[in-house]
């Protein structure tokens, strides 16, 4: 099983946006997709129309290993794709888990159970460096960071870029970056386009060519609890996921075969 963590420190730059509808447009390919809500916030859950009330089991449970990856999974409406729901417990979870053996392991260790299921997992990670992003760090053999097309784009992508320096030299040395996402550009904004030069200029082919738009249908869509590409599969946004997921496809197949 492929395991991809969607991360970046910094919030609202649409890790979330862009984990449900990745996995969506994945599933939509034919893939079995895993999407694991890691952040406490819990809106991956939300978005795809899981309230409170039906998170028995969440991520919260499988990151003290009180459950399997087996009991805490639920099925969407979206064929072929799973959740493992947030919930605010996980905020407790980096103080609970401040004495326990390899505590950077823990997801790492619960999803190994489950290798044949799903073809691929996505992490949604909160907007921090903490212990749950280090911990999804260390379960994911990729990276795809969202970087929001705005002025301080690049300052808070070389805080992230060190953090993984440090997870691959104590951790796992395997794990590789995907890519980098850029997220909100608005092509009437010359900011957005002058980010977007720059961020090519450094990081060169590293960035999917896809460029993810804003999209007020992009917003809406949680509000109705169903992934963009199902309440709007028509609207710019969805069709920029559709064109990630391919590109997310041909890179992890081209790393597949050069392996």
């Amino acid at each position: 099983m492929i395991r991809i963590a969607i991360a970046n420190q910094k919030g609202g730059v649409g890790k979330t946006t862009t984990a449900i509808n990745l996995a969506t447009a994945l599933a939509a390919t034919g893939w079995r997709v895993l999407l694991v809500d890691f952040d406490p916030q819990g809106n991956a859950s939300t978005g795809l129309g899981v309230g409170q009330a039906a998170r028995g089991r969440s991520s919260y449970e499988l990151l003290r290993h009180d459950c399997t990856v087996e009991e805490a999974v639920i099925a969407t409406q979206v064929p072929r794709l799973d959740l493992i729901p947030a919930t605010q417990d996980l905020t407790g979870a980096e103080i609970e888990l401040i004495d326990v053996e390899k505590r950077t392991h823990r997801l790492h260790h619960a999803l190994e159970q489950q290798e044949d299921r799903w073809d691929v997992c996505l992490i949604d990670c909160p907007p921090s460096l903490g212990l749950l992003t280090v911990n999804a760090l260390v379960a994911a053999n990729m990276l795809l960071v969202p970087l929001q097309c705005e002025f301080f784009a690049l300052e808070g992508l070389t805080q992230l870029l060190q953090t993984i320096e440090r997870v691959r030299a104590r951790f796992n040395p395997q794990l590789a970056i995907l890519g980098v996402a850029l997220t909100m550009y608005d092509r009437r904004n010359r900011l957005s386009e002058q980010v977007a030069a720059d961020v090519r200029d450094v990081l060169g082919d590293v960035v999917f060519e896809t460029v993810i738009p804003r999209n007020v249908r992009l917003s809406e869509a949680p509000s109705h609890g169903v992934p963009a590409l199902i309440y709007d599969h028509r609207c710019p946004g969805s069709e920029a996921y559709i064109g990630l997921a391919r590109e997310c496809i041909a890179r992890l197949t081209r790393k597949a075969q050069a392996a």
